[in-house]
C-alpha cells in the first residue's frame, strides 16, 4: 500500500464483507467475477472511447478502490487518488471471422480465470478487439465488490455521454455525484435493535434451508472451477402485456407476481409449504441525499420466507406476499451475517442456497444506438455467485427469466423443465385467479397427457361397471374433507389436503425424470409418513411400484431389483448403505 497515493480509507458495507469472505474462501472459483461483452457497430473513435473511461474512473472513488484484510482486525477499502486504466486494444481485422470468434471465446474464458487481486486497484479491466472497419468486440470485467447493476448502468451512461462529447471536440461537465463513503457512513448510523427483532420473528421456526428434490448435492461448497451455467426463456410480448395488466387489475407489482410464482415453484420442488430464498433489493435508502446517482455496491440479498398454504386463495396470498416485501424493505440495510446469527438455522448450514433477483434497470443500459451511430448488440453477461440456484427476472417488452445454477448439483434437463414449469405457473395464475394454490398447475400440456395416461382414472370392466382406482378414492376423500387427518406417524400428522400436496409434488418430480407408464419404481423406505406419499405419487406419475422391505437381506433385495428392472428407487439417506451393490 503506497501512502503517497492514498485518498481515503473506510470500512466495508455488510454485503461487501460477505462478498469478500466468499471470494477469499474460494479464491479459484471465480465467484463474484463479473464480465460484460458487447459488439459495437459503427465508426468508433477508439481514442475518445478510452478517454471517456479514464474520465469516469477519475470521477468515482469506488472505481479506484482496493481491499485489504490480511493482518487486520477487520477489512478496509482503500481509495487511491490515481490509478492506471487497465486497457488493451487489439486489431484482428486480418484474422478470418471464424478464428476471431474462437479467439474471443478463448479470451473470455482466460479473462475469467485470471480474476482479480483484490488488493490491487482498480478491480476493473477493459478490452477492445477490432474485427473489421466498423465492428468491435468490447469486454468490461470487474469484481462485484465495486458495483451493482444500477451503478454499472450509471457508469456506462456517463462513459457514453463523455464519448459523444469528446467525438465532437467538446468538454462535458457532469455533476459530481456523492461518494460511496457517504453510504457507508449512513449504514454505520443505523440501529440494528429493531432489525434484530424483525428478523428473529420472521425466521422463527426455520431450522434449515430449502432443499429441492432435483438437487444432487445439497450443501456442497462453491465450485473451484467453471461448474456454473445458465438457461433462459423469453415470454411472448403479448403474454407479458397480459401479465402486467392482470397485475395492475389486482394492484400487484410484476415483482410480486414473479416472486409468488417462484415461491410456489420452490414449494412444489421441495415438497415444503414453508420456503426460504435470498431476495435481492436495490438497497438505496430514500433518505440518503443523492443516492439515486451514487456509484458503488448498494444491493443487499436477504432471506425471504414464504409460506405456501395449499388451501390459500391466490389473490389474497399474493397481496400478503407484497405486504411482506414492503415490510422487508424497511430493514434492507441489515447485514446478512447478523441475520444469519439471528436465525434458528444450525451454524453449519447456509441460511439459503437459492436466490431471486428482479433487474430494475435495462440490461443494455438503454444504449442500443446513439446519435453518433454506434450500436450495441449481442449483449452477454457472466457472473458466478455462491448460490447454487438463482432466478434472474428481466422485465422488458418480453419478460425474460434466467436460471443460473451449479452444474454439479443440477442437471441441464432439470433446469429446462423448471423454467417451463415457472412459465406454466405464471400462465395458470393469470387464467385461474379464483383457484387455491394447490389447484394451480405447473405441468406443460405434454406432461399433463403423460400423467393423465398413467393415472387411469377409471377402468371399465366386462360387466360395464366402473371400478374406481386408488387415486380416485383418495382424491374423492381430499375433496370431501380436506382438513381431516389422513395419516399419523408418531407426533407427525398430515391432513388429506397436505398429503395431496406432497403427493402432487413428488408425482411432478417423478414425471419430470421420466416416470411414465411401463416404468417400475422401487420403494425402499422405513416406516414414516413417506410410506403413504410414495405409492400414490408413483401411480399419479403413471408408473408402477415394487415395495422393498428394509428388513430383507441384501441378497433378496438384489434379486428383486434385478428381476423387476426398476429404473428409479425412492429411499432415505439412512438406508443407502444397506442397498446391495450395483
Amino acid at each position: 500500500m503506497k501512502s503517497e497515493n492514498l485518498q481515503d480509507i473506510y470500512e466495508l458495507s455488510p454485503l461487501q464483507q460477505g462478498l469478500l469472505f466468499h471470494t477469499i474462501y474460494a479464491p479459484q472459483s471465480g465467484v463474484y467475477f463479473e464480465q460484460f461483452s458487447w459488439t459495437l457497430e459503427g465508426k468508433l473513435d477508439v481514442s475518445a472511447f478510452k478517454q471517456a473511461w479514464e474520465r469516469v474512473i477519475d470521477r468515482h472513488a469506488i472505481l479506484r478502490t482496493a481491499f485489504y484484510w490480511q493482518e487486520l482486525e477487520k477489512p478496509y477499502q482503500v481509495v487511491y487518488s490515481e490509478v492506471p486504466l487497465p486497457w488493451q486494444y487489439k486489431d484482428w481485422q486480418e484474422i478470418p471471422e471464424t478464428q476471431q470468434q474462437e479467439q474471443i471465446a478463448a479470451f473470455l474464458e482466460s479473462d475469467r480465470q485470471q480474476g482479480f487481486e483484490l488488493s490491487q486497484a482498480p478491480l476493473i479491466r477493459l478490452s477492445l478487439f477490432r474485427l473489421n472497419a466498423e465492428i468491435y468486440q468490447f469486454v468490461w470485467s470487474s469484481h462485484h465488490l465495486l458495483l451493482d447493476g444500477w451503478s454499472e448502468s450509471l457508469v456506462f451512461k456517463e462513459v457514453y455521454a463523455l464519448y459523444q462529447a469528446f467525438c465532437r471536440g467538446e468538454e462535458l461537465h457532469l455533476e459530481r455525484s456523492r461518494p460511496y463513503r457517504n453510504y457507508i457512513t449512513w449504514l454505520q448510523q443505523q440501529d440494528l435493535a429493531q432489525a434484530e427483532a424483525f428478523w428473529r420473528k420472521s425466521l422463527q421456526g426455520i431450522d434449515r434451508p430449502t432443499i429441492l428434490l432435483i438437487d444432487r448435492a445439497p450443501g456442497s461448497l462453491p465450485s473451484q472451477g467453471e461448474d456454473y451455467d445458465w438457461q433462459r426463456i423469453e415470454l411472448s410480448a403479448s403474454f407479458t402485456a397480459t401479465l402486467e395488466a392482470w397485475g395492475r387489475q389486482h394492484q400487484l407489482t410484476m415483482n410480486t407476481l414473479i416472486q409468488g410464482a417462484w415461491a410456489l415453484l420452490l414449494s412444489r420442488y421441495s415438497g415444503e409449504s414453508d420456503v426460504i430464498f435470498g431476495s435481492t433489493s436495490s438497497g438505496r435508502p430514500a433518505e440518503l441525499t443523492g443516492v439515486e446517482s451514487m456509484v458503488g455496491l448498494f444491493v443487499n440479498t436477504l432471506p425471504l420466507r414464504v409460506t405456501v398454504p395449499p388451501d390459500a386463495a391466490l389473490i389474497p396470498w399474493l397481496r400478503q406476499l407484497q405486504t411482506q416485501q414492503i415490510q422487508l424493505l424497511e430493514y434492507e440495510y441489515s447485514p446478512l451475517v447478523r441475520v444469519r446469527e439471528w436465525s434458528e438455522i444450525e451454524p453449519s448450514l447456509p441460511l439459503f442456497e437459492i436466490g431471486y433477483v428482479l433487474e430494475s434497470y435495462p440490461v443494455d443500459f438503454a444504449l442500443s444506438e446513439g446519435d453518433d451511430g454506434i450500436k450495441l448488440t449481442n449483449s452477454q453477461a457472466f457472473e458466478k455467485t455462491n448460490e447454487a440456484l438463482s432466478l434472474l427476472a428481466i422485465p422488458d417488452e418480453s419478460l425474460r427469466l434466467e436460471l443460473w445454477y451449479d452444474t454439479r448439483r443440477f442437471e441441464t434437463d432439470a433446469i429446462a423443465r423448471m423454467l417451463s414449469h415457472l412459465q406454466t405457473l405464471l400462465e395458470s395464475m393469470v387464467m385461474n385467479s379464483d383457484l387455491r394454490l394447490s389447484e394451480l398447475s405447473m405441468l406443460t400440456e405434454a406432461e399433463k397427457q403423460q400423467v393423465g395416461r398413467g393415472a387411469m382414472r377409471c377402468a371399465p370392466t366386462e360387466l360395464g361397471v366402473q371400478i374406481q382406482s386408488i387415486l380416485d378414492l383418495f382424491e374423492a376423500r381430499v375433496r370431501q374433507n380436506p382438513t381431516a387427518t389422513a395419516v399419523v406417524w408418531g407426533e407427525e400428522k398430515l391432513s388429506y389436503s397436505e398429503l395431496s400436496h406432497k403427493v402432487d409434488t413428488l408425482a411432478n418430480y417423478l414425471a419430470s425424470i421420466g416416470v411414465k407408464p411401463g416404468v417400475l419404481v422401487g420403494i425402499y423406505l422405513e416406516r414414516c409418513l413417506d410410506i403413504a406419499i410414495a405409492p400414490l405419487a408413483v401411480l399419479k406419475a403413471g408408473g408402477a411400484y415394487i415395495p422393498l422391505d428394509p428388513a430383507y437381506p441384501q441378497q433378496r433385495l438384489a434379486f428383486m431389483l434385478e428381476d423387476a428392472q426398476a429404473t428409479v428407487l425412492l429411499t432415505q439417506p439412512s438406508l443407502i448403505d444397506k442397498l446391495p451393490p450395483t
